[in-house]
């Protein structure tokens, strides 16, 4: 007998009855509970398990909401998803009912996809089994025998020790091929993410993935599209929203690996430092809806520390390596030597009037009757060639960069006017022979195999190349697939002059929304004007729109820049510069049209 309250319910139980036998009481507006089964003495179920069904799921149900708890909501979600069975034929009934959607809507992206797939399985079908540029074979040296290069970063070739155990240049250009084809993929993922119109992200894609240009430069054994690919990531990775300090480490690390395949990456660290330290002082103050603006200080190191910590940590380390193998400091040993065969396009030792150990470096000719910039690297008739010893020696760059300071110090404006003239070749309408026949053949699919190299470092080269194909590496021919990448290519280019004007884009669309938003500021009612100025204003947009693409154009201007202004201009440098140019110019278009 157990004694009631006035309810009629015993609140404690008899002596001889278990606490949890009765159930709890019933709370106001709560069904009764109905407590746990009962089982028999031994403990055991009538079906033989420890535990009924119910209790599994009351069990189940308590550990998810443990689990979520302690994992935090979103992380508990997670990990509860992770853990649920799978089901095998999802993929195919996603493909049945999902796929036709999908397709439909990206249809003209497939497409384009679809098509500049097929042209690079035509090349490589022409093609076998790559072609071959000068720079190829010291690249395919130091992927054989491991050690810094006095002229090339050491990136691409690792990128080719990668894939030596396959003895297949074919496959090296294939991969690359592929990366081609992902930048057009990174391209049209990034502009619908940051909510531009479809027409615009597939016209984004068409230059990369259809330019014959870029399509016979991914064939060819260079660095340039693995930097592009590279460079592109990383644009693409610093556009995501929010940046976080994992994403920014990534971008860091992204971008030393496209400063250690090409040295001109290594101003790009510079430009998205900047970048993400304009972001974080937005965010800081609250321009992106963040929180902590009490503290910009902390909200950005907390972006712009750990991208120099990744970015500069292994471009240290490989510095640390070219200074153990030559006792030199940098990253390549040739930065004076380009600098000084740039600035011979206009030294004039009359007005420099250099000292008696860098005369021996002066040119008589006129600057208007001097060859090209690389002929005084390469040549044997160049003042700096006919120096004793190697042309890249500690010495002979030293030399070579006291003789280039001081023409640019000595002739300002004309050291800014041959940049700017170098530059104005990315530009031209049509594509005139530079900077001289041979490299400009190198650029375009050859309809008989090429010679051999006549150079000695090439001709050396030639052996480890044989030695990574493990076989013969002279180019074959096959026909009609090169004849048809012959045709296409005479057709299928983006001039430099539809570049400049891509490059325009932006700048315009940002003006055409300043234009909007004074307007709409004068047109306003003075009674609305308080009220309007409390809401997020045309300007805070356009901001935020010039954000998107600036980072892309910024990217591809410096790209563009560089080359001209340390060395000389060449077409290859120019198609890294044309994805991001058509990146920003496709993200600058995204509301232009909307009513303000």
């Amino acid at each position: 007998m157990r004694v009631s309250d006035s309810r009629g319910a015993a609140p404690w139980p008899e002596r001889d009855e278990p606490s949890h036998a009765r159930p709890e009481p019933a709370r106001p507006g709560e069904p009764p509970s109905p407590g746990p089964p009962t089982t028999p003495a031994d403990g055991r179920l009538a079906n033989g398990q420890l535990v009924s069904d119910g209790q599994r799921a009351t069990l189940r149900h308590m550990g998810e909401g443990l689990v979520g708890r302690l994992a935090g909501g979103r992380p508990g979600q997670w990990l509860r998803e992770r853990l649920a069975p799978r089901d095998p034929l999802h993929p195919v009934a996603w493909a049945r009912t999902d796929l036709p959607g999908w397709a439909r809507r990206h249809r003209w992206f497939l497409v384009v996809f679809g098509l500049g797939t097929l042209l690079r399985l035509v090349t490589a079908l022409g093609y076998r089994p790559a072609l071959w540029f000068p720079d190829s074979y010291t690249y395919v040296v130091t992927a054989m025998r491991p050690r810094p290069d006095l002229v090339r970063p050491a990136g691409y070739s690792m990128f080719l020790r990668l894939l030596e155990a396959f003895h297949s240049f074919a496959l090296v250009v294939t991969v690359q091929h592929v990366l081609g084809l992902l930048v057009g993929v990174m391209l049209y993922v990034t502009v619908l993410r940051r909510g531009a119109p479809r027409w615009a992200a597939v016209l984004a894609c068409v230059p990369v993935l259809l330019d014959a240009y870029q399509i016979e430069l991914e064939h060819l054994l260079v660095s340039d599209s693995l930097f592009t690919f590279l460079v592109v990531g990383a644009v693409c990775l610093a556009m995501r929203r929010p940046l976080t300090p994992r994403s920014a480490a990534a971008l860091g690390l992204v971008l030393a690996a496209a400063t250690l395949t090409r040295t001109v990456g290594l101003p790009l660290i510079a430009v998205f430092a900047l970048l993400l330290l304009a972001y974080g002082v937005r965010r800081a103050s609250g321009a992106n809806g963040a929180s902590g603006a009490g503290r910009p200080g902390r909200t950005v190191a907390r972006l712009t520390v750990p991208f120099l910590v990744a970015a500069l940590l292994p471009v240290a380390g490989y510095a640390g390596w070219f200074h153990a193998t030559y006792q030199r400091v940098g990253l390549v040993g040739s930065n004076g030597v380009f600098l000084y065969a740039r600035t011979m396009a206009f030294a004039d030792c009359s007005v420099m009037k250099p000292p008696a150990d860098l005369a021996v470096l002066c040119d008589s000719r006129p600057p208007a009757s001097r060859p090209a910039s690389q002929e005084y690297i390469w040549n044997a008739e160049s003042p700096l060639v006919r120096l004793p010893g190697i042309t890249f020696t500690k010495e002979t760059d030293t030399l070579a960069g006291r003789f280039a300071s001081l023409a640019i110090r000595s002739q300002p404006l004309d050291y800014l006017r041959g940049t700017l003239t170098e530059l104005g070749r990315s530009f031209t309408l049509g594509r005139p022979v530079y900077p001289d026949a041979d490299t400009y053949r190198y650029y375009e699919f050859p309809e008989t195999v090429p010679p051999p190299p006549g150079r000695h470092p090439a001709v050396r080269g030639k052996e480890f190349a044989q030695r990574y194909e493990r076989g013969d590496i002279t180019v074959r021919i096959s026909e009609p697939f090169a004849g048809l990448m012959r045709a296409y290519q005479d057709v299928a280019r983006l001039p430099g002059a539809a570049l400049l004007l891509i490059l325009l884009v932006p700048p315009a669309a940002w003006a055409v929304r300043a234009v909007r938003a004074g307007s709409a500021r004068t047109r306003r009612p003075p009674a609305n004007r308080a009220s309007a100025n409390r809401a997020p204003s045309n300007r805070a947009r356009s901001n935020r729109a010039s954000s998107d693409w600036g980072i892309a154009w910024a990217t591809a201007w410096a790209l563009l820049l560089v080359p001209p202004a340390t060395a000389q201009f060449d077409y290859r440098y120019v198609l890294p510069a044309v994805p991001l140019a058509c990146l920003a110019a496709a993200l600058s278009v995204r509301g232009v049209r909307q009513r303000t």
